[in-house]
């Protein structure tokens, strides 16, 4: 394992700036606000922010306050933190962010899990974190392999979490990092103590019989579900056929990159108008920077194409079903872009114990509402034979 410090070379920034300067702008339709995509007059102002407010160096000394490593599991790099608490009793977990997420994701509950007592906590309720980049994102780079699914990513893991000598560990997901820890799970039963996921897919079976007796709430739930099958999921299509394609585009216009990552904040926060409604513009800058700085817009695509492939059906990859032998957990947002309906959730998770439902947030839950999810963390592991 090799220590890694994030050191962007000022020529890369100086590259990102005259980019940006020399942008060629498309038009756009008058007045359809985000119906089609991201609003022209917000891109340019978020691309302004980027050229000519945004701290890089600020975001990257944030993210090297916390010790990182990169190692090398089934022939790719794999870097991650590695965040010990100061209390030697504390549960291991580690965390899996997703697309377009980071591990810079996780920065604002780093602190709360490793160290409650600093924060107001209990001892007890403390971590040790590992917070891997999946492979073919971030500072782990392209795998240059095929065959990389959430499968694949879950043997990682497990040998990664070996490597650092943790015998029994509680897990934790949202987006890929939900089929992630759930393979991860399925994979290495004899050490993983339970799985805490804040998002869950879960469909309703094809027996018409299985709706009787749903509420409005539910009900408004499969509505949206089916809404976003119909009309939200473009990028995972293109990103799960033809990512090869799509990473020309993003690899090579910053301001491409920005408005394909800055849409998904948009639509799938607890935002009303833009998606700093949610999520600090600083935050989604980072996490855009990271894509960007990285060039790895095209092998994070892969793992659609390789997972939509690993059963011959992607819905499959998402929704299981999921004969775990531990405890899970799951904490539903509300304005997710998956909005699960519990009775469809224990039919494909037979372990699920703990399911809690909020009033606020979504699908970035860790930067929407880190102290809402470190507290469902918390109270999860409390439950769990340690």
């Amino acid at each position: 394992m090799r220590p890694f410090r994030i050191d962007v070379p000022q020529s890369d920034l100086d590259d990102l700036h005259r980019r940006l300067d020399h942008t060629r702008w498309p038009d756009e339709m008058p007045g359809v606000g985000w119906d089609r995509g991201a609003p022209l007059e917000y891109v340019k102002e978020l691309a302004d922010h980027w050229r000519n407010s945004f701290d890089w160096r600020a975001a990257e000394a944030r993210l090297n306050a916390y010790p990182q490593f990169v190692t090398e599991i089934d022939g790719v790099n794999v870097h991650f933190l590695h965040v010990r608490s100061p209390e030697e009793g504390a549960t291991p977990m580690i965390l899996t962010h997703g697309w377009p997420g980071t591990v810079a994701e996780f920065l604002n509950v780093i602190g709360p899990l490793s160290d409650p007592v600093a924060h107001g906590g209990d001892a007890a309720d403390a971590f040790h974190l590992v917070i891997p980049s999946i492979p073919g994102y971030a500072f782990s780079g392209p795998t240059g392999q095929v065959g990389w699914d959430t499968g694949r990513v879950a043997g990682a893991w497990k040998e990664l979490m070996s490597r650092l000598g943790y015998e029994r560990y509680a897990v934790q997901g949202g987006d890929w990092g939900m089929p992630i820890s759930l393979r991860l799970g399925l994979a290495d039963p004899e050490h993983v103590i339970g799985i805490h996921l804040n998002m869950c897919v879960a469909f309703p079976p094809p027996d018409p019989a299985a709706m009787e007796g749903l509420g409005e709430a539910d009900l408004a739930r499969l509505q949206f579900t089916g809404t976003f099958m119909q009309d939200g999921t473009g990028w995972q299509r293109i990103q799960s056929t033809r990512p090869q394609t799509l990473a020309y585009a993003l690899t090579d216009s910053p301001v491409g990159q920005l408005a394909w990552i800055a849409e998904k904040y948009k639509e799938w926060t607890d935002s009303a108008k833009v998606p700093e409604d949610a999520v600090s513009r600083d935050d989604i800058l980072t996490a855009v920077s990271i894509y960007w700085f990285t060039a790895t817009a095209g092998s994070s695509a892969q793992l659609y194409y390789e997972s939509s492939r690993m059963d011959a059906d992607f819905v499959r990859t998402w929704a299981g079903p999921w004969p775990l032998t531990m405890p899970v957990g799951v904490a539903s947002f509300p304005k997710d872009a998956v909005r699960p309906v519990r009775r469809f959730a224990d039919q494909i998770l037979p372990t699920l114990t703990r399911w809690t439902e909020f009033d606020r947030g979504g699908h970035f839950a860790a930067l929407e509402q880190p102290q809402l999810l470190v507290d469902d963390v918390r109270t999860f592991v409390r439950s769990l034979a340690r």
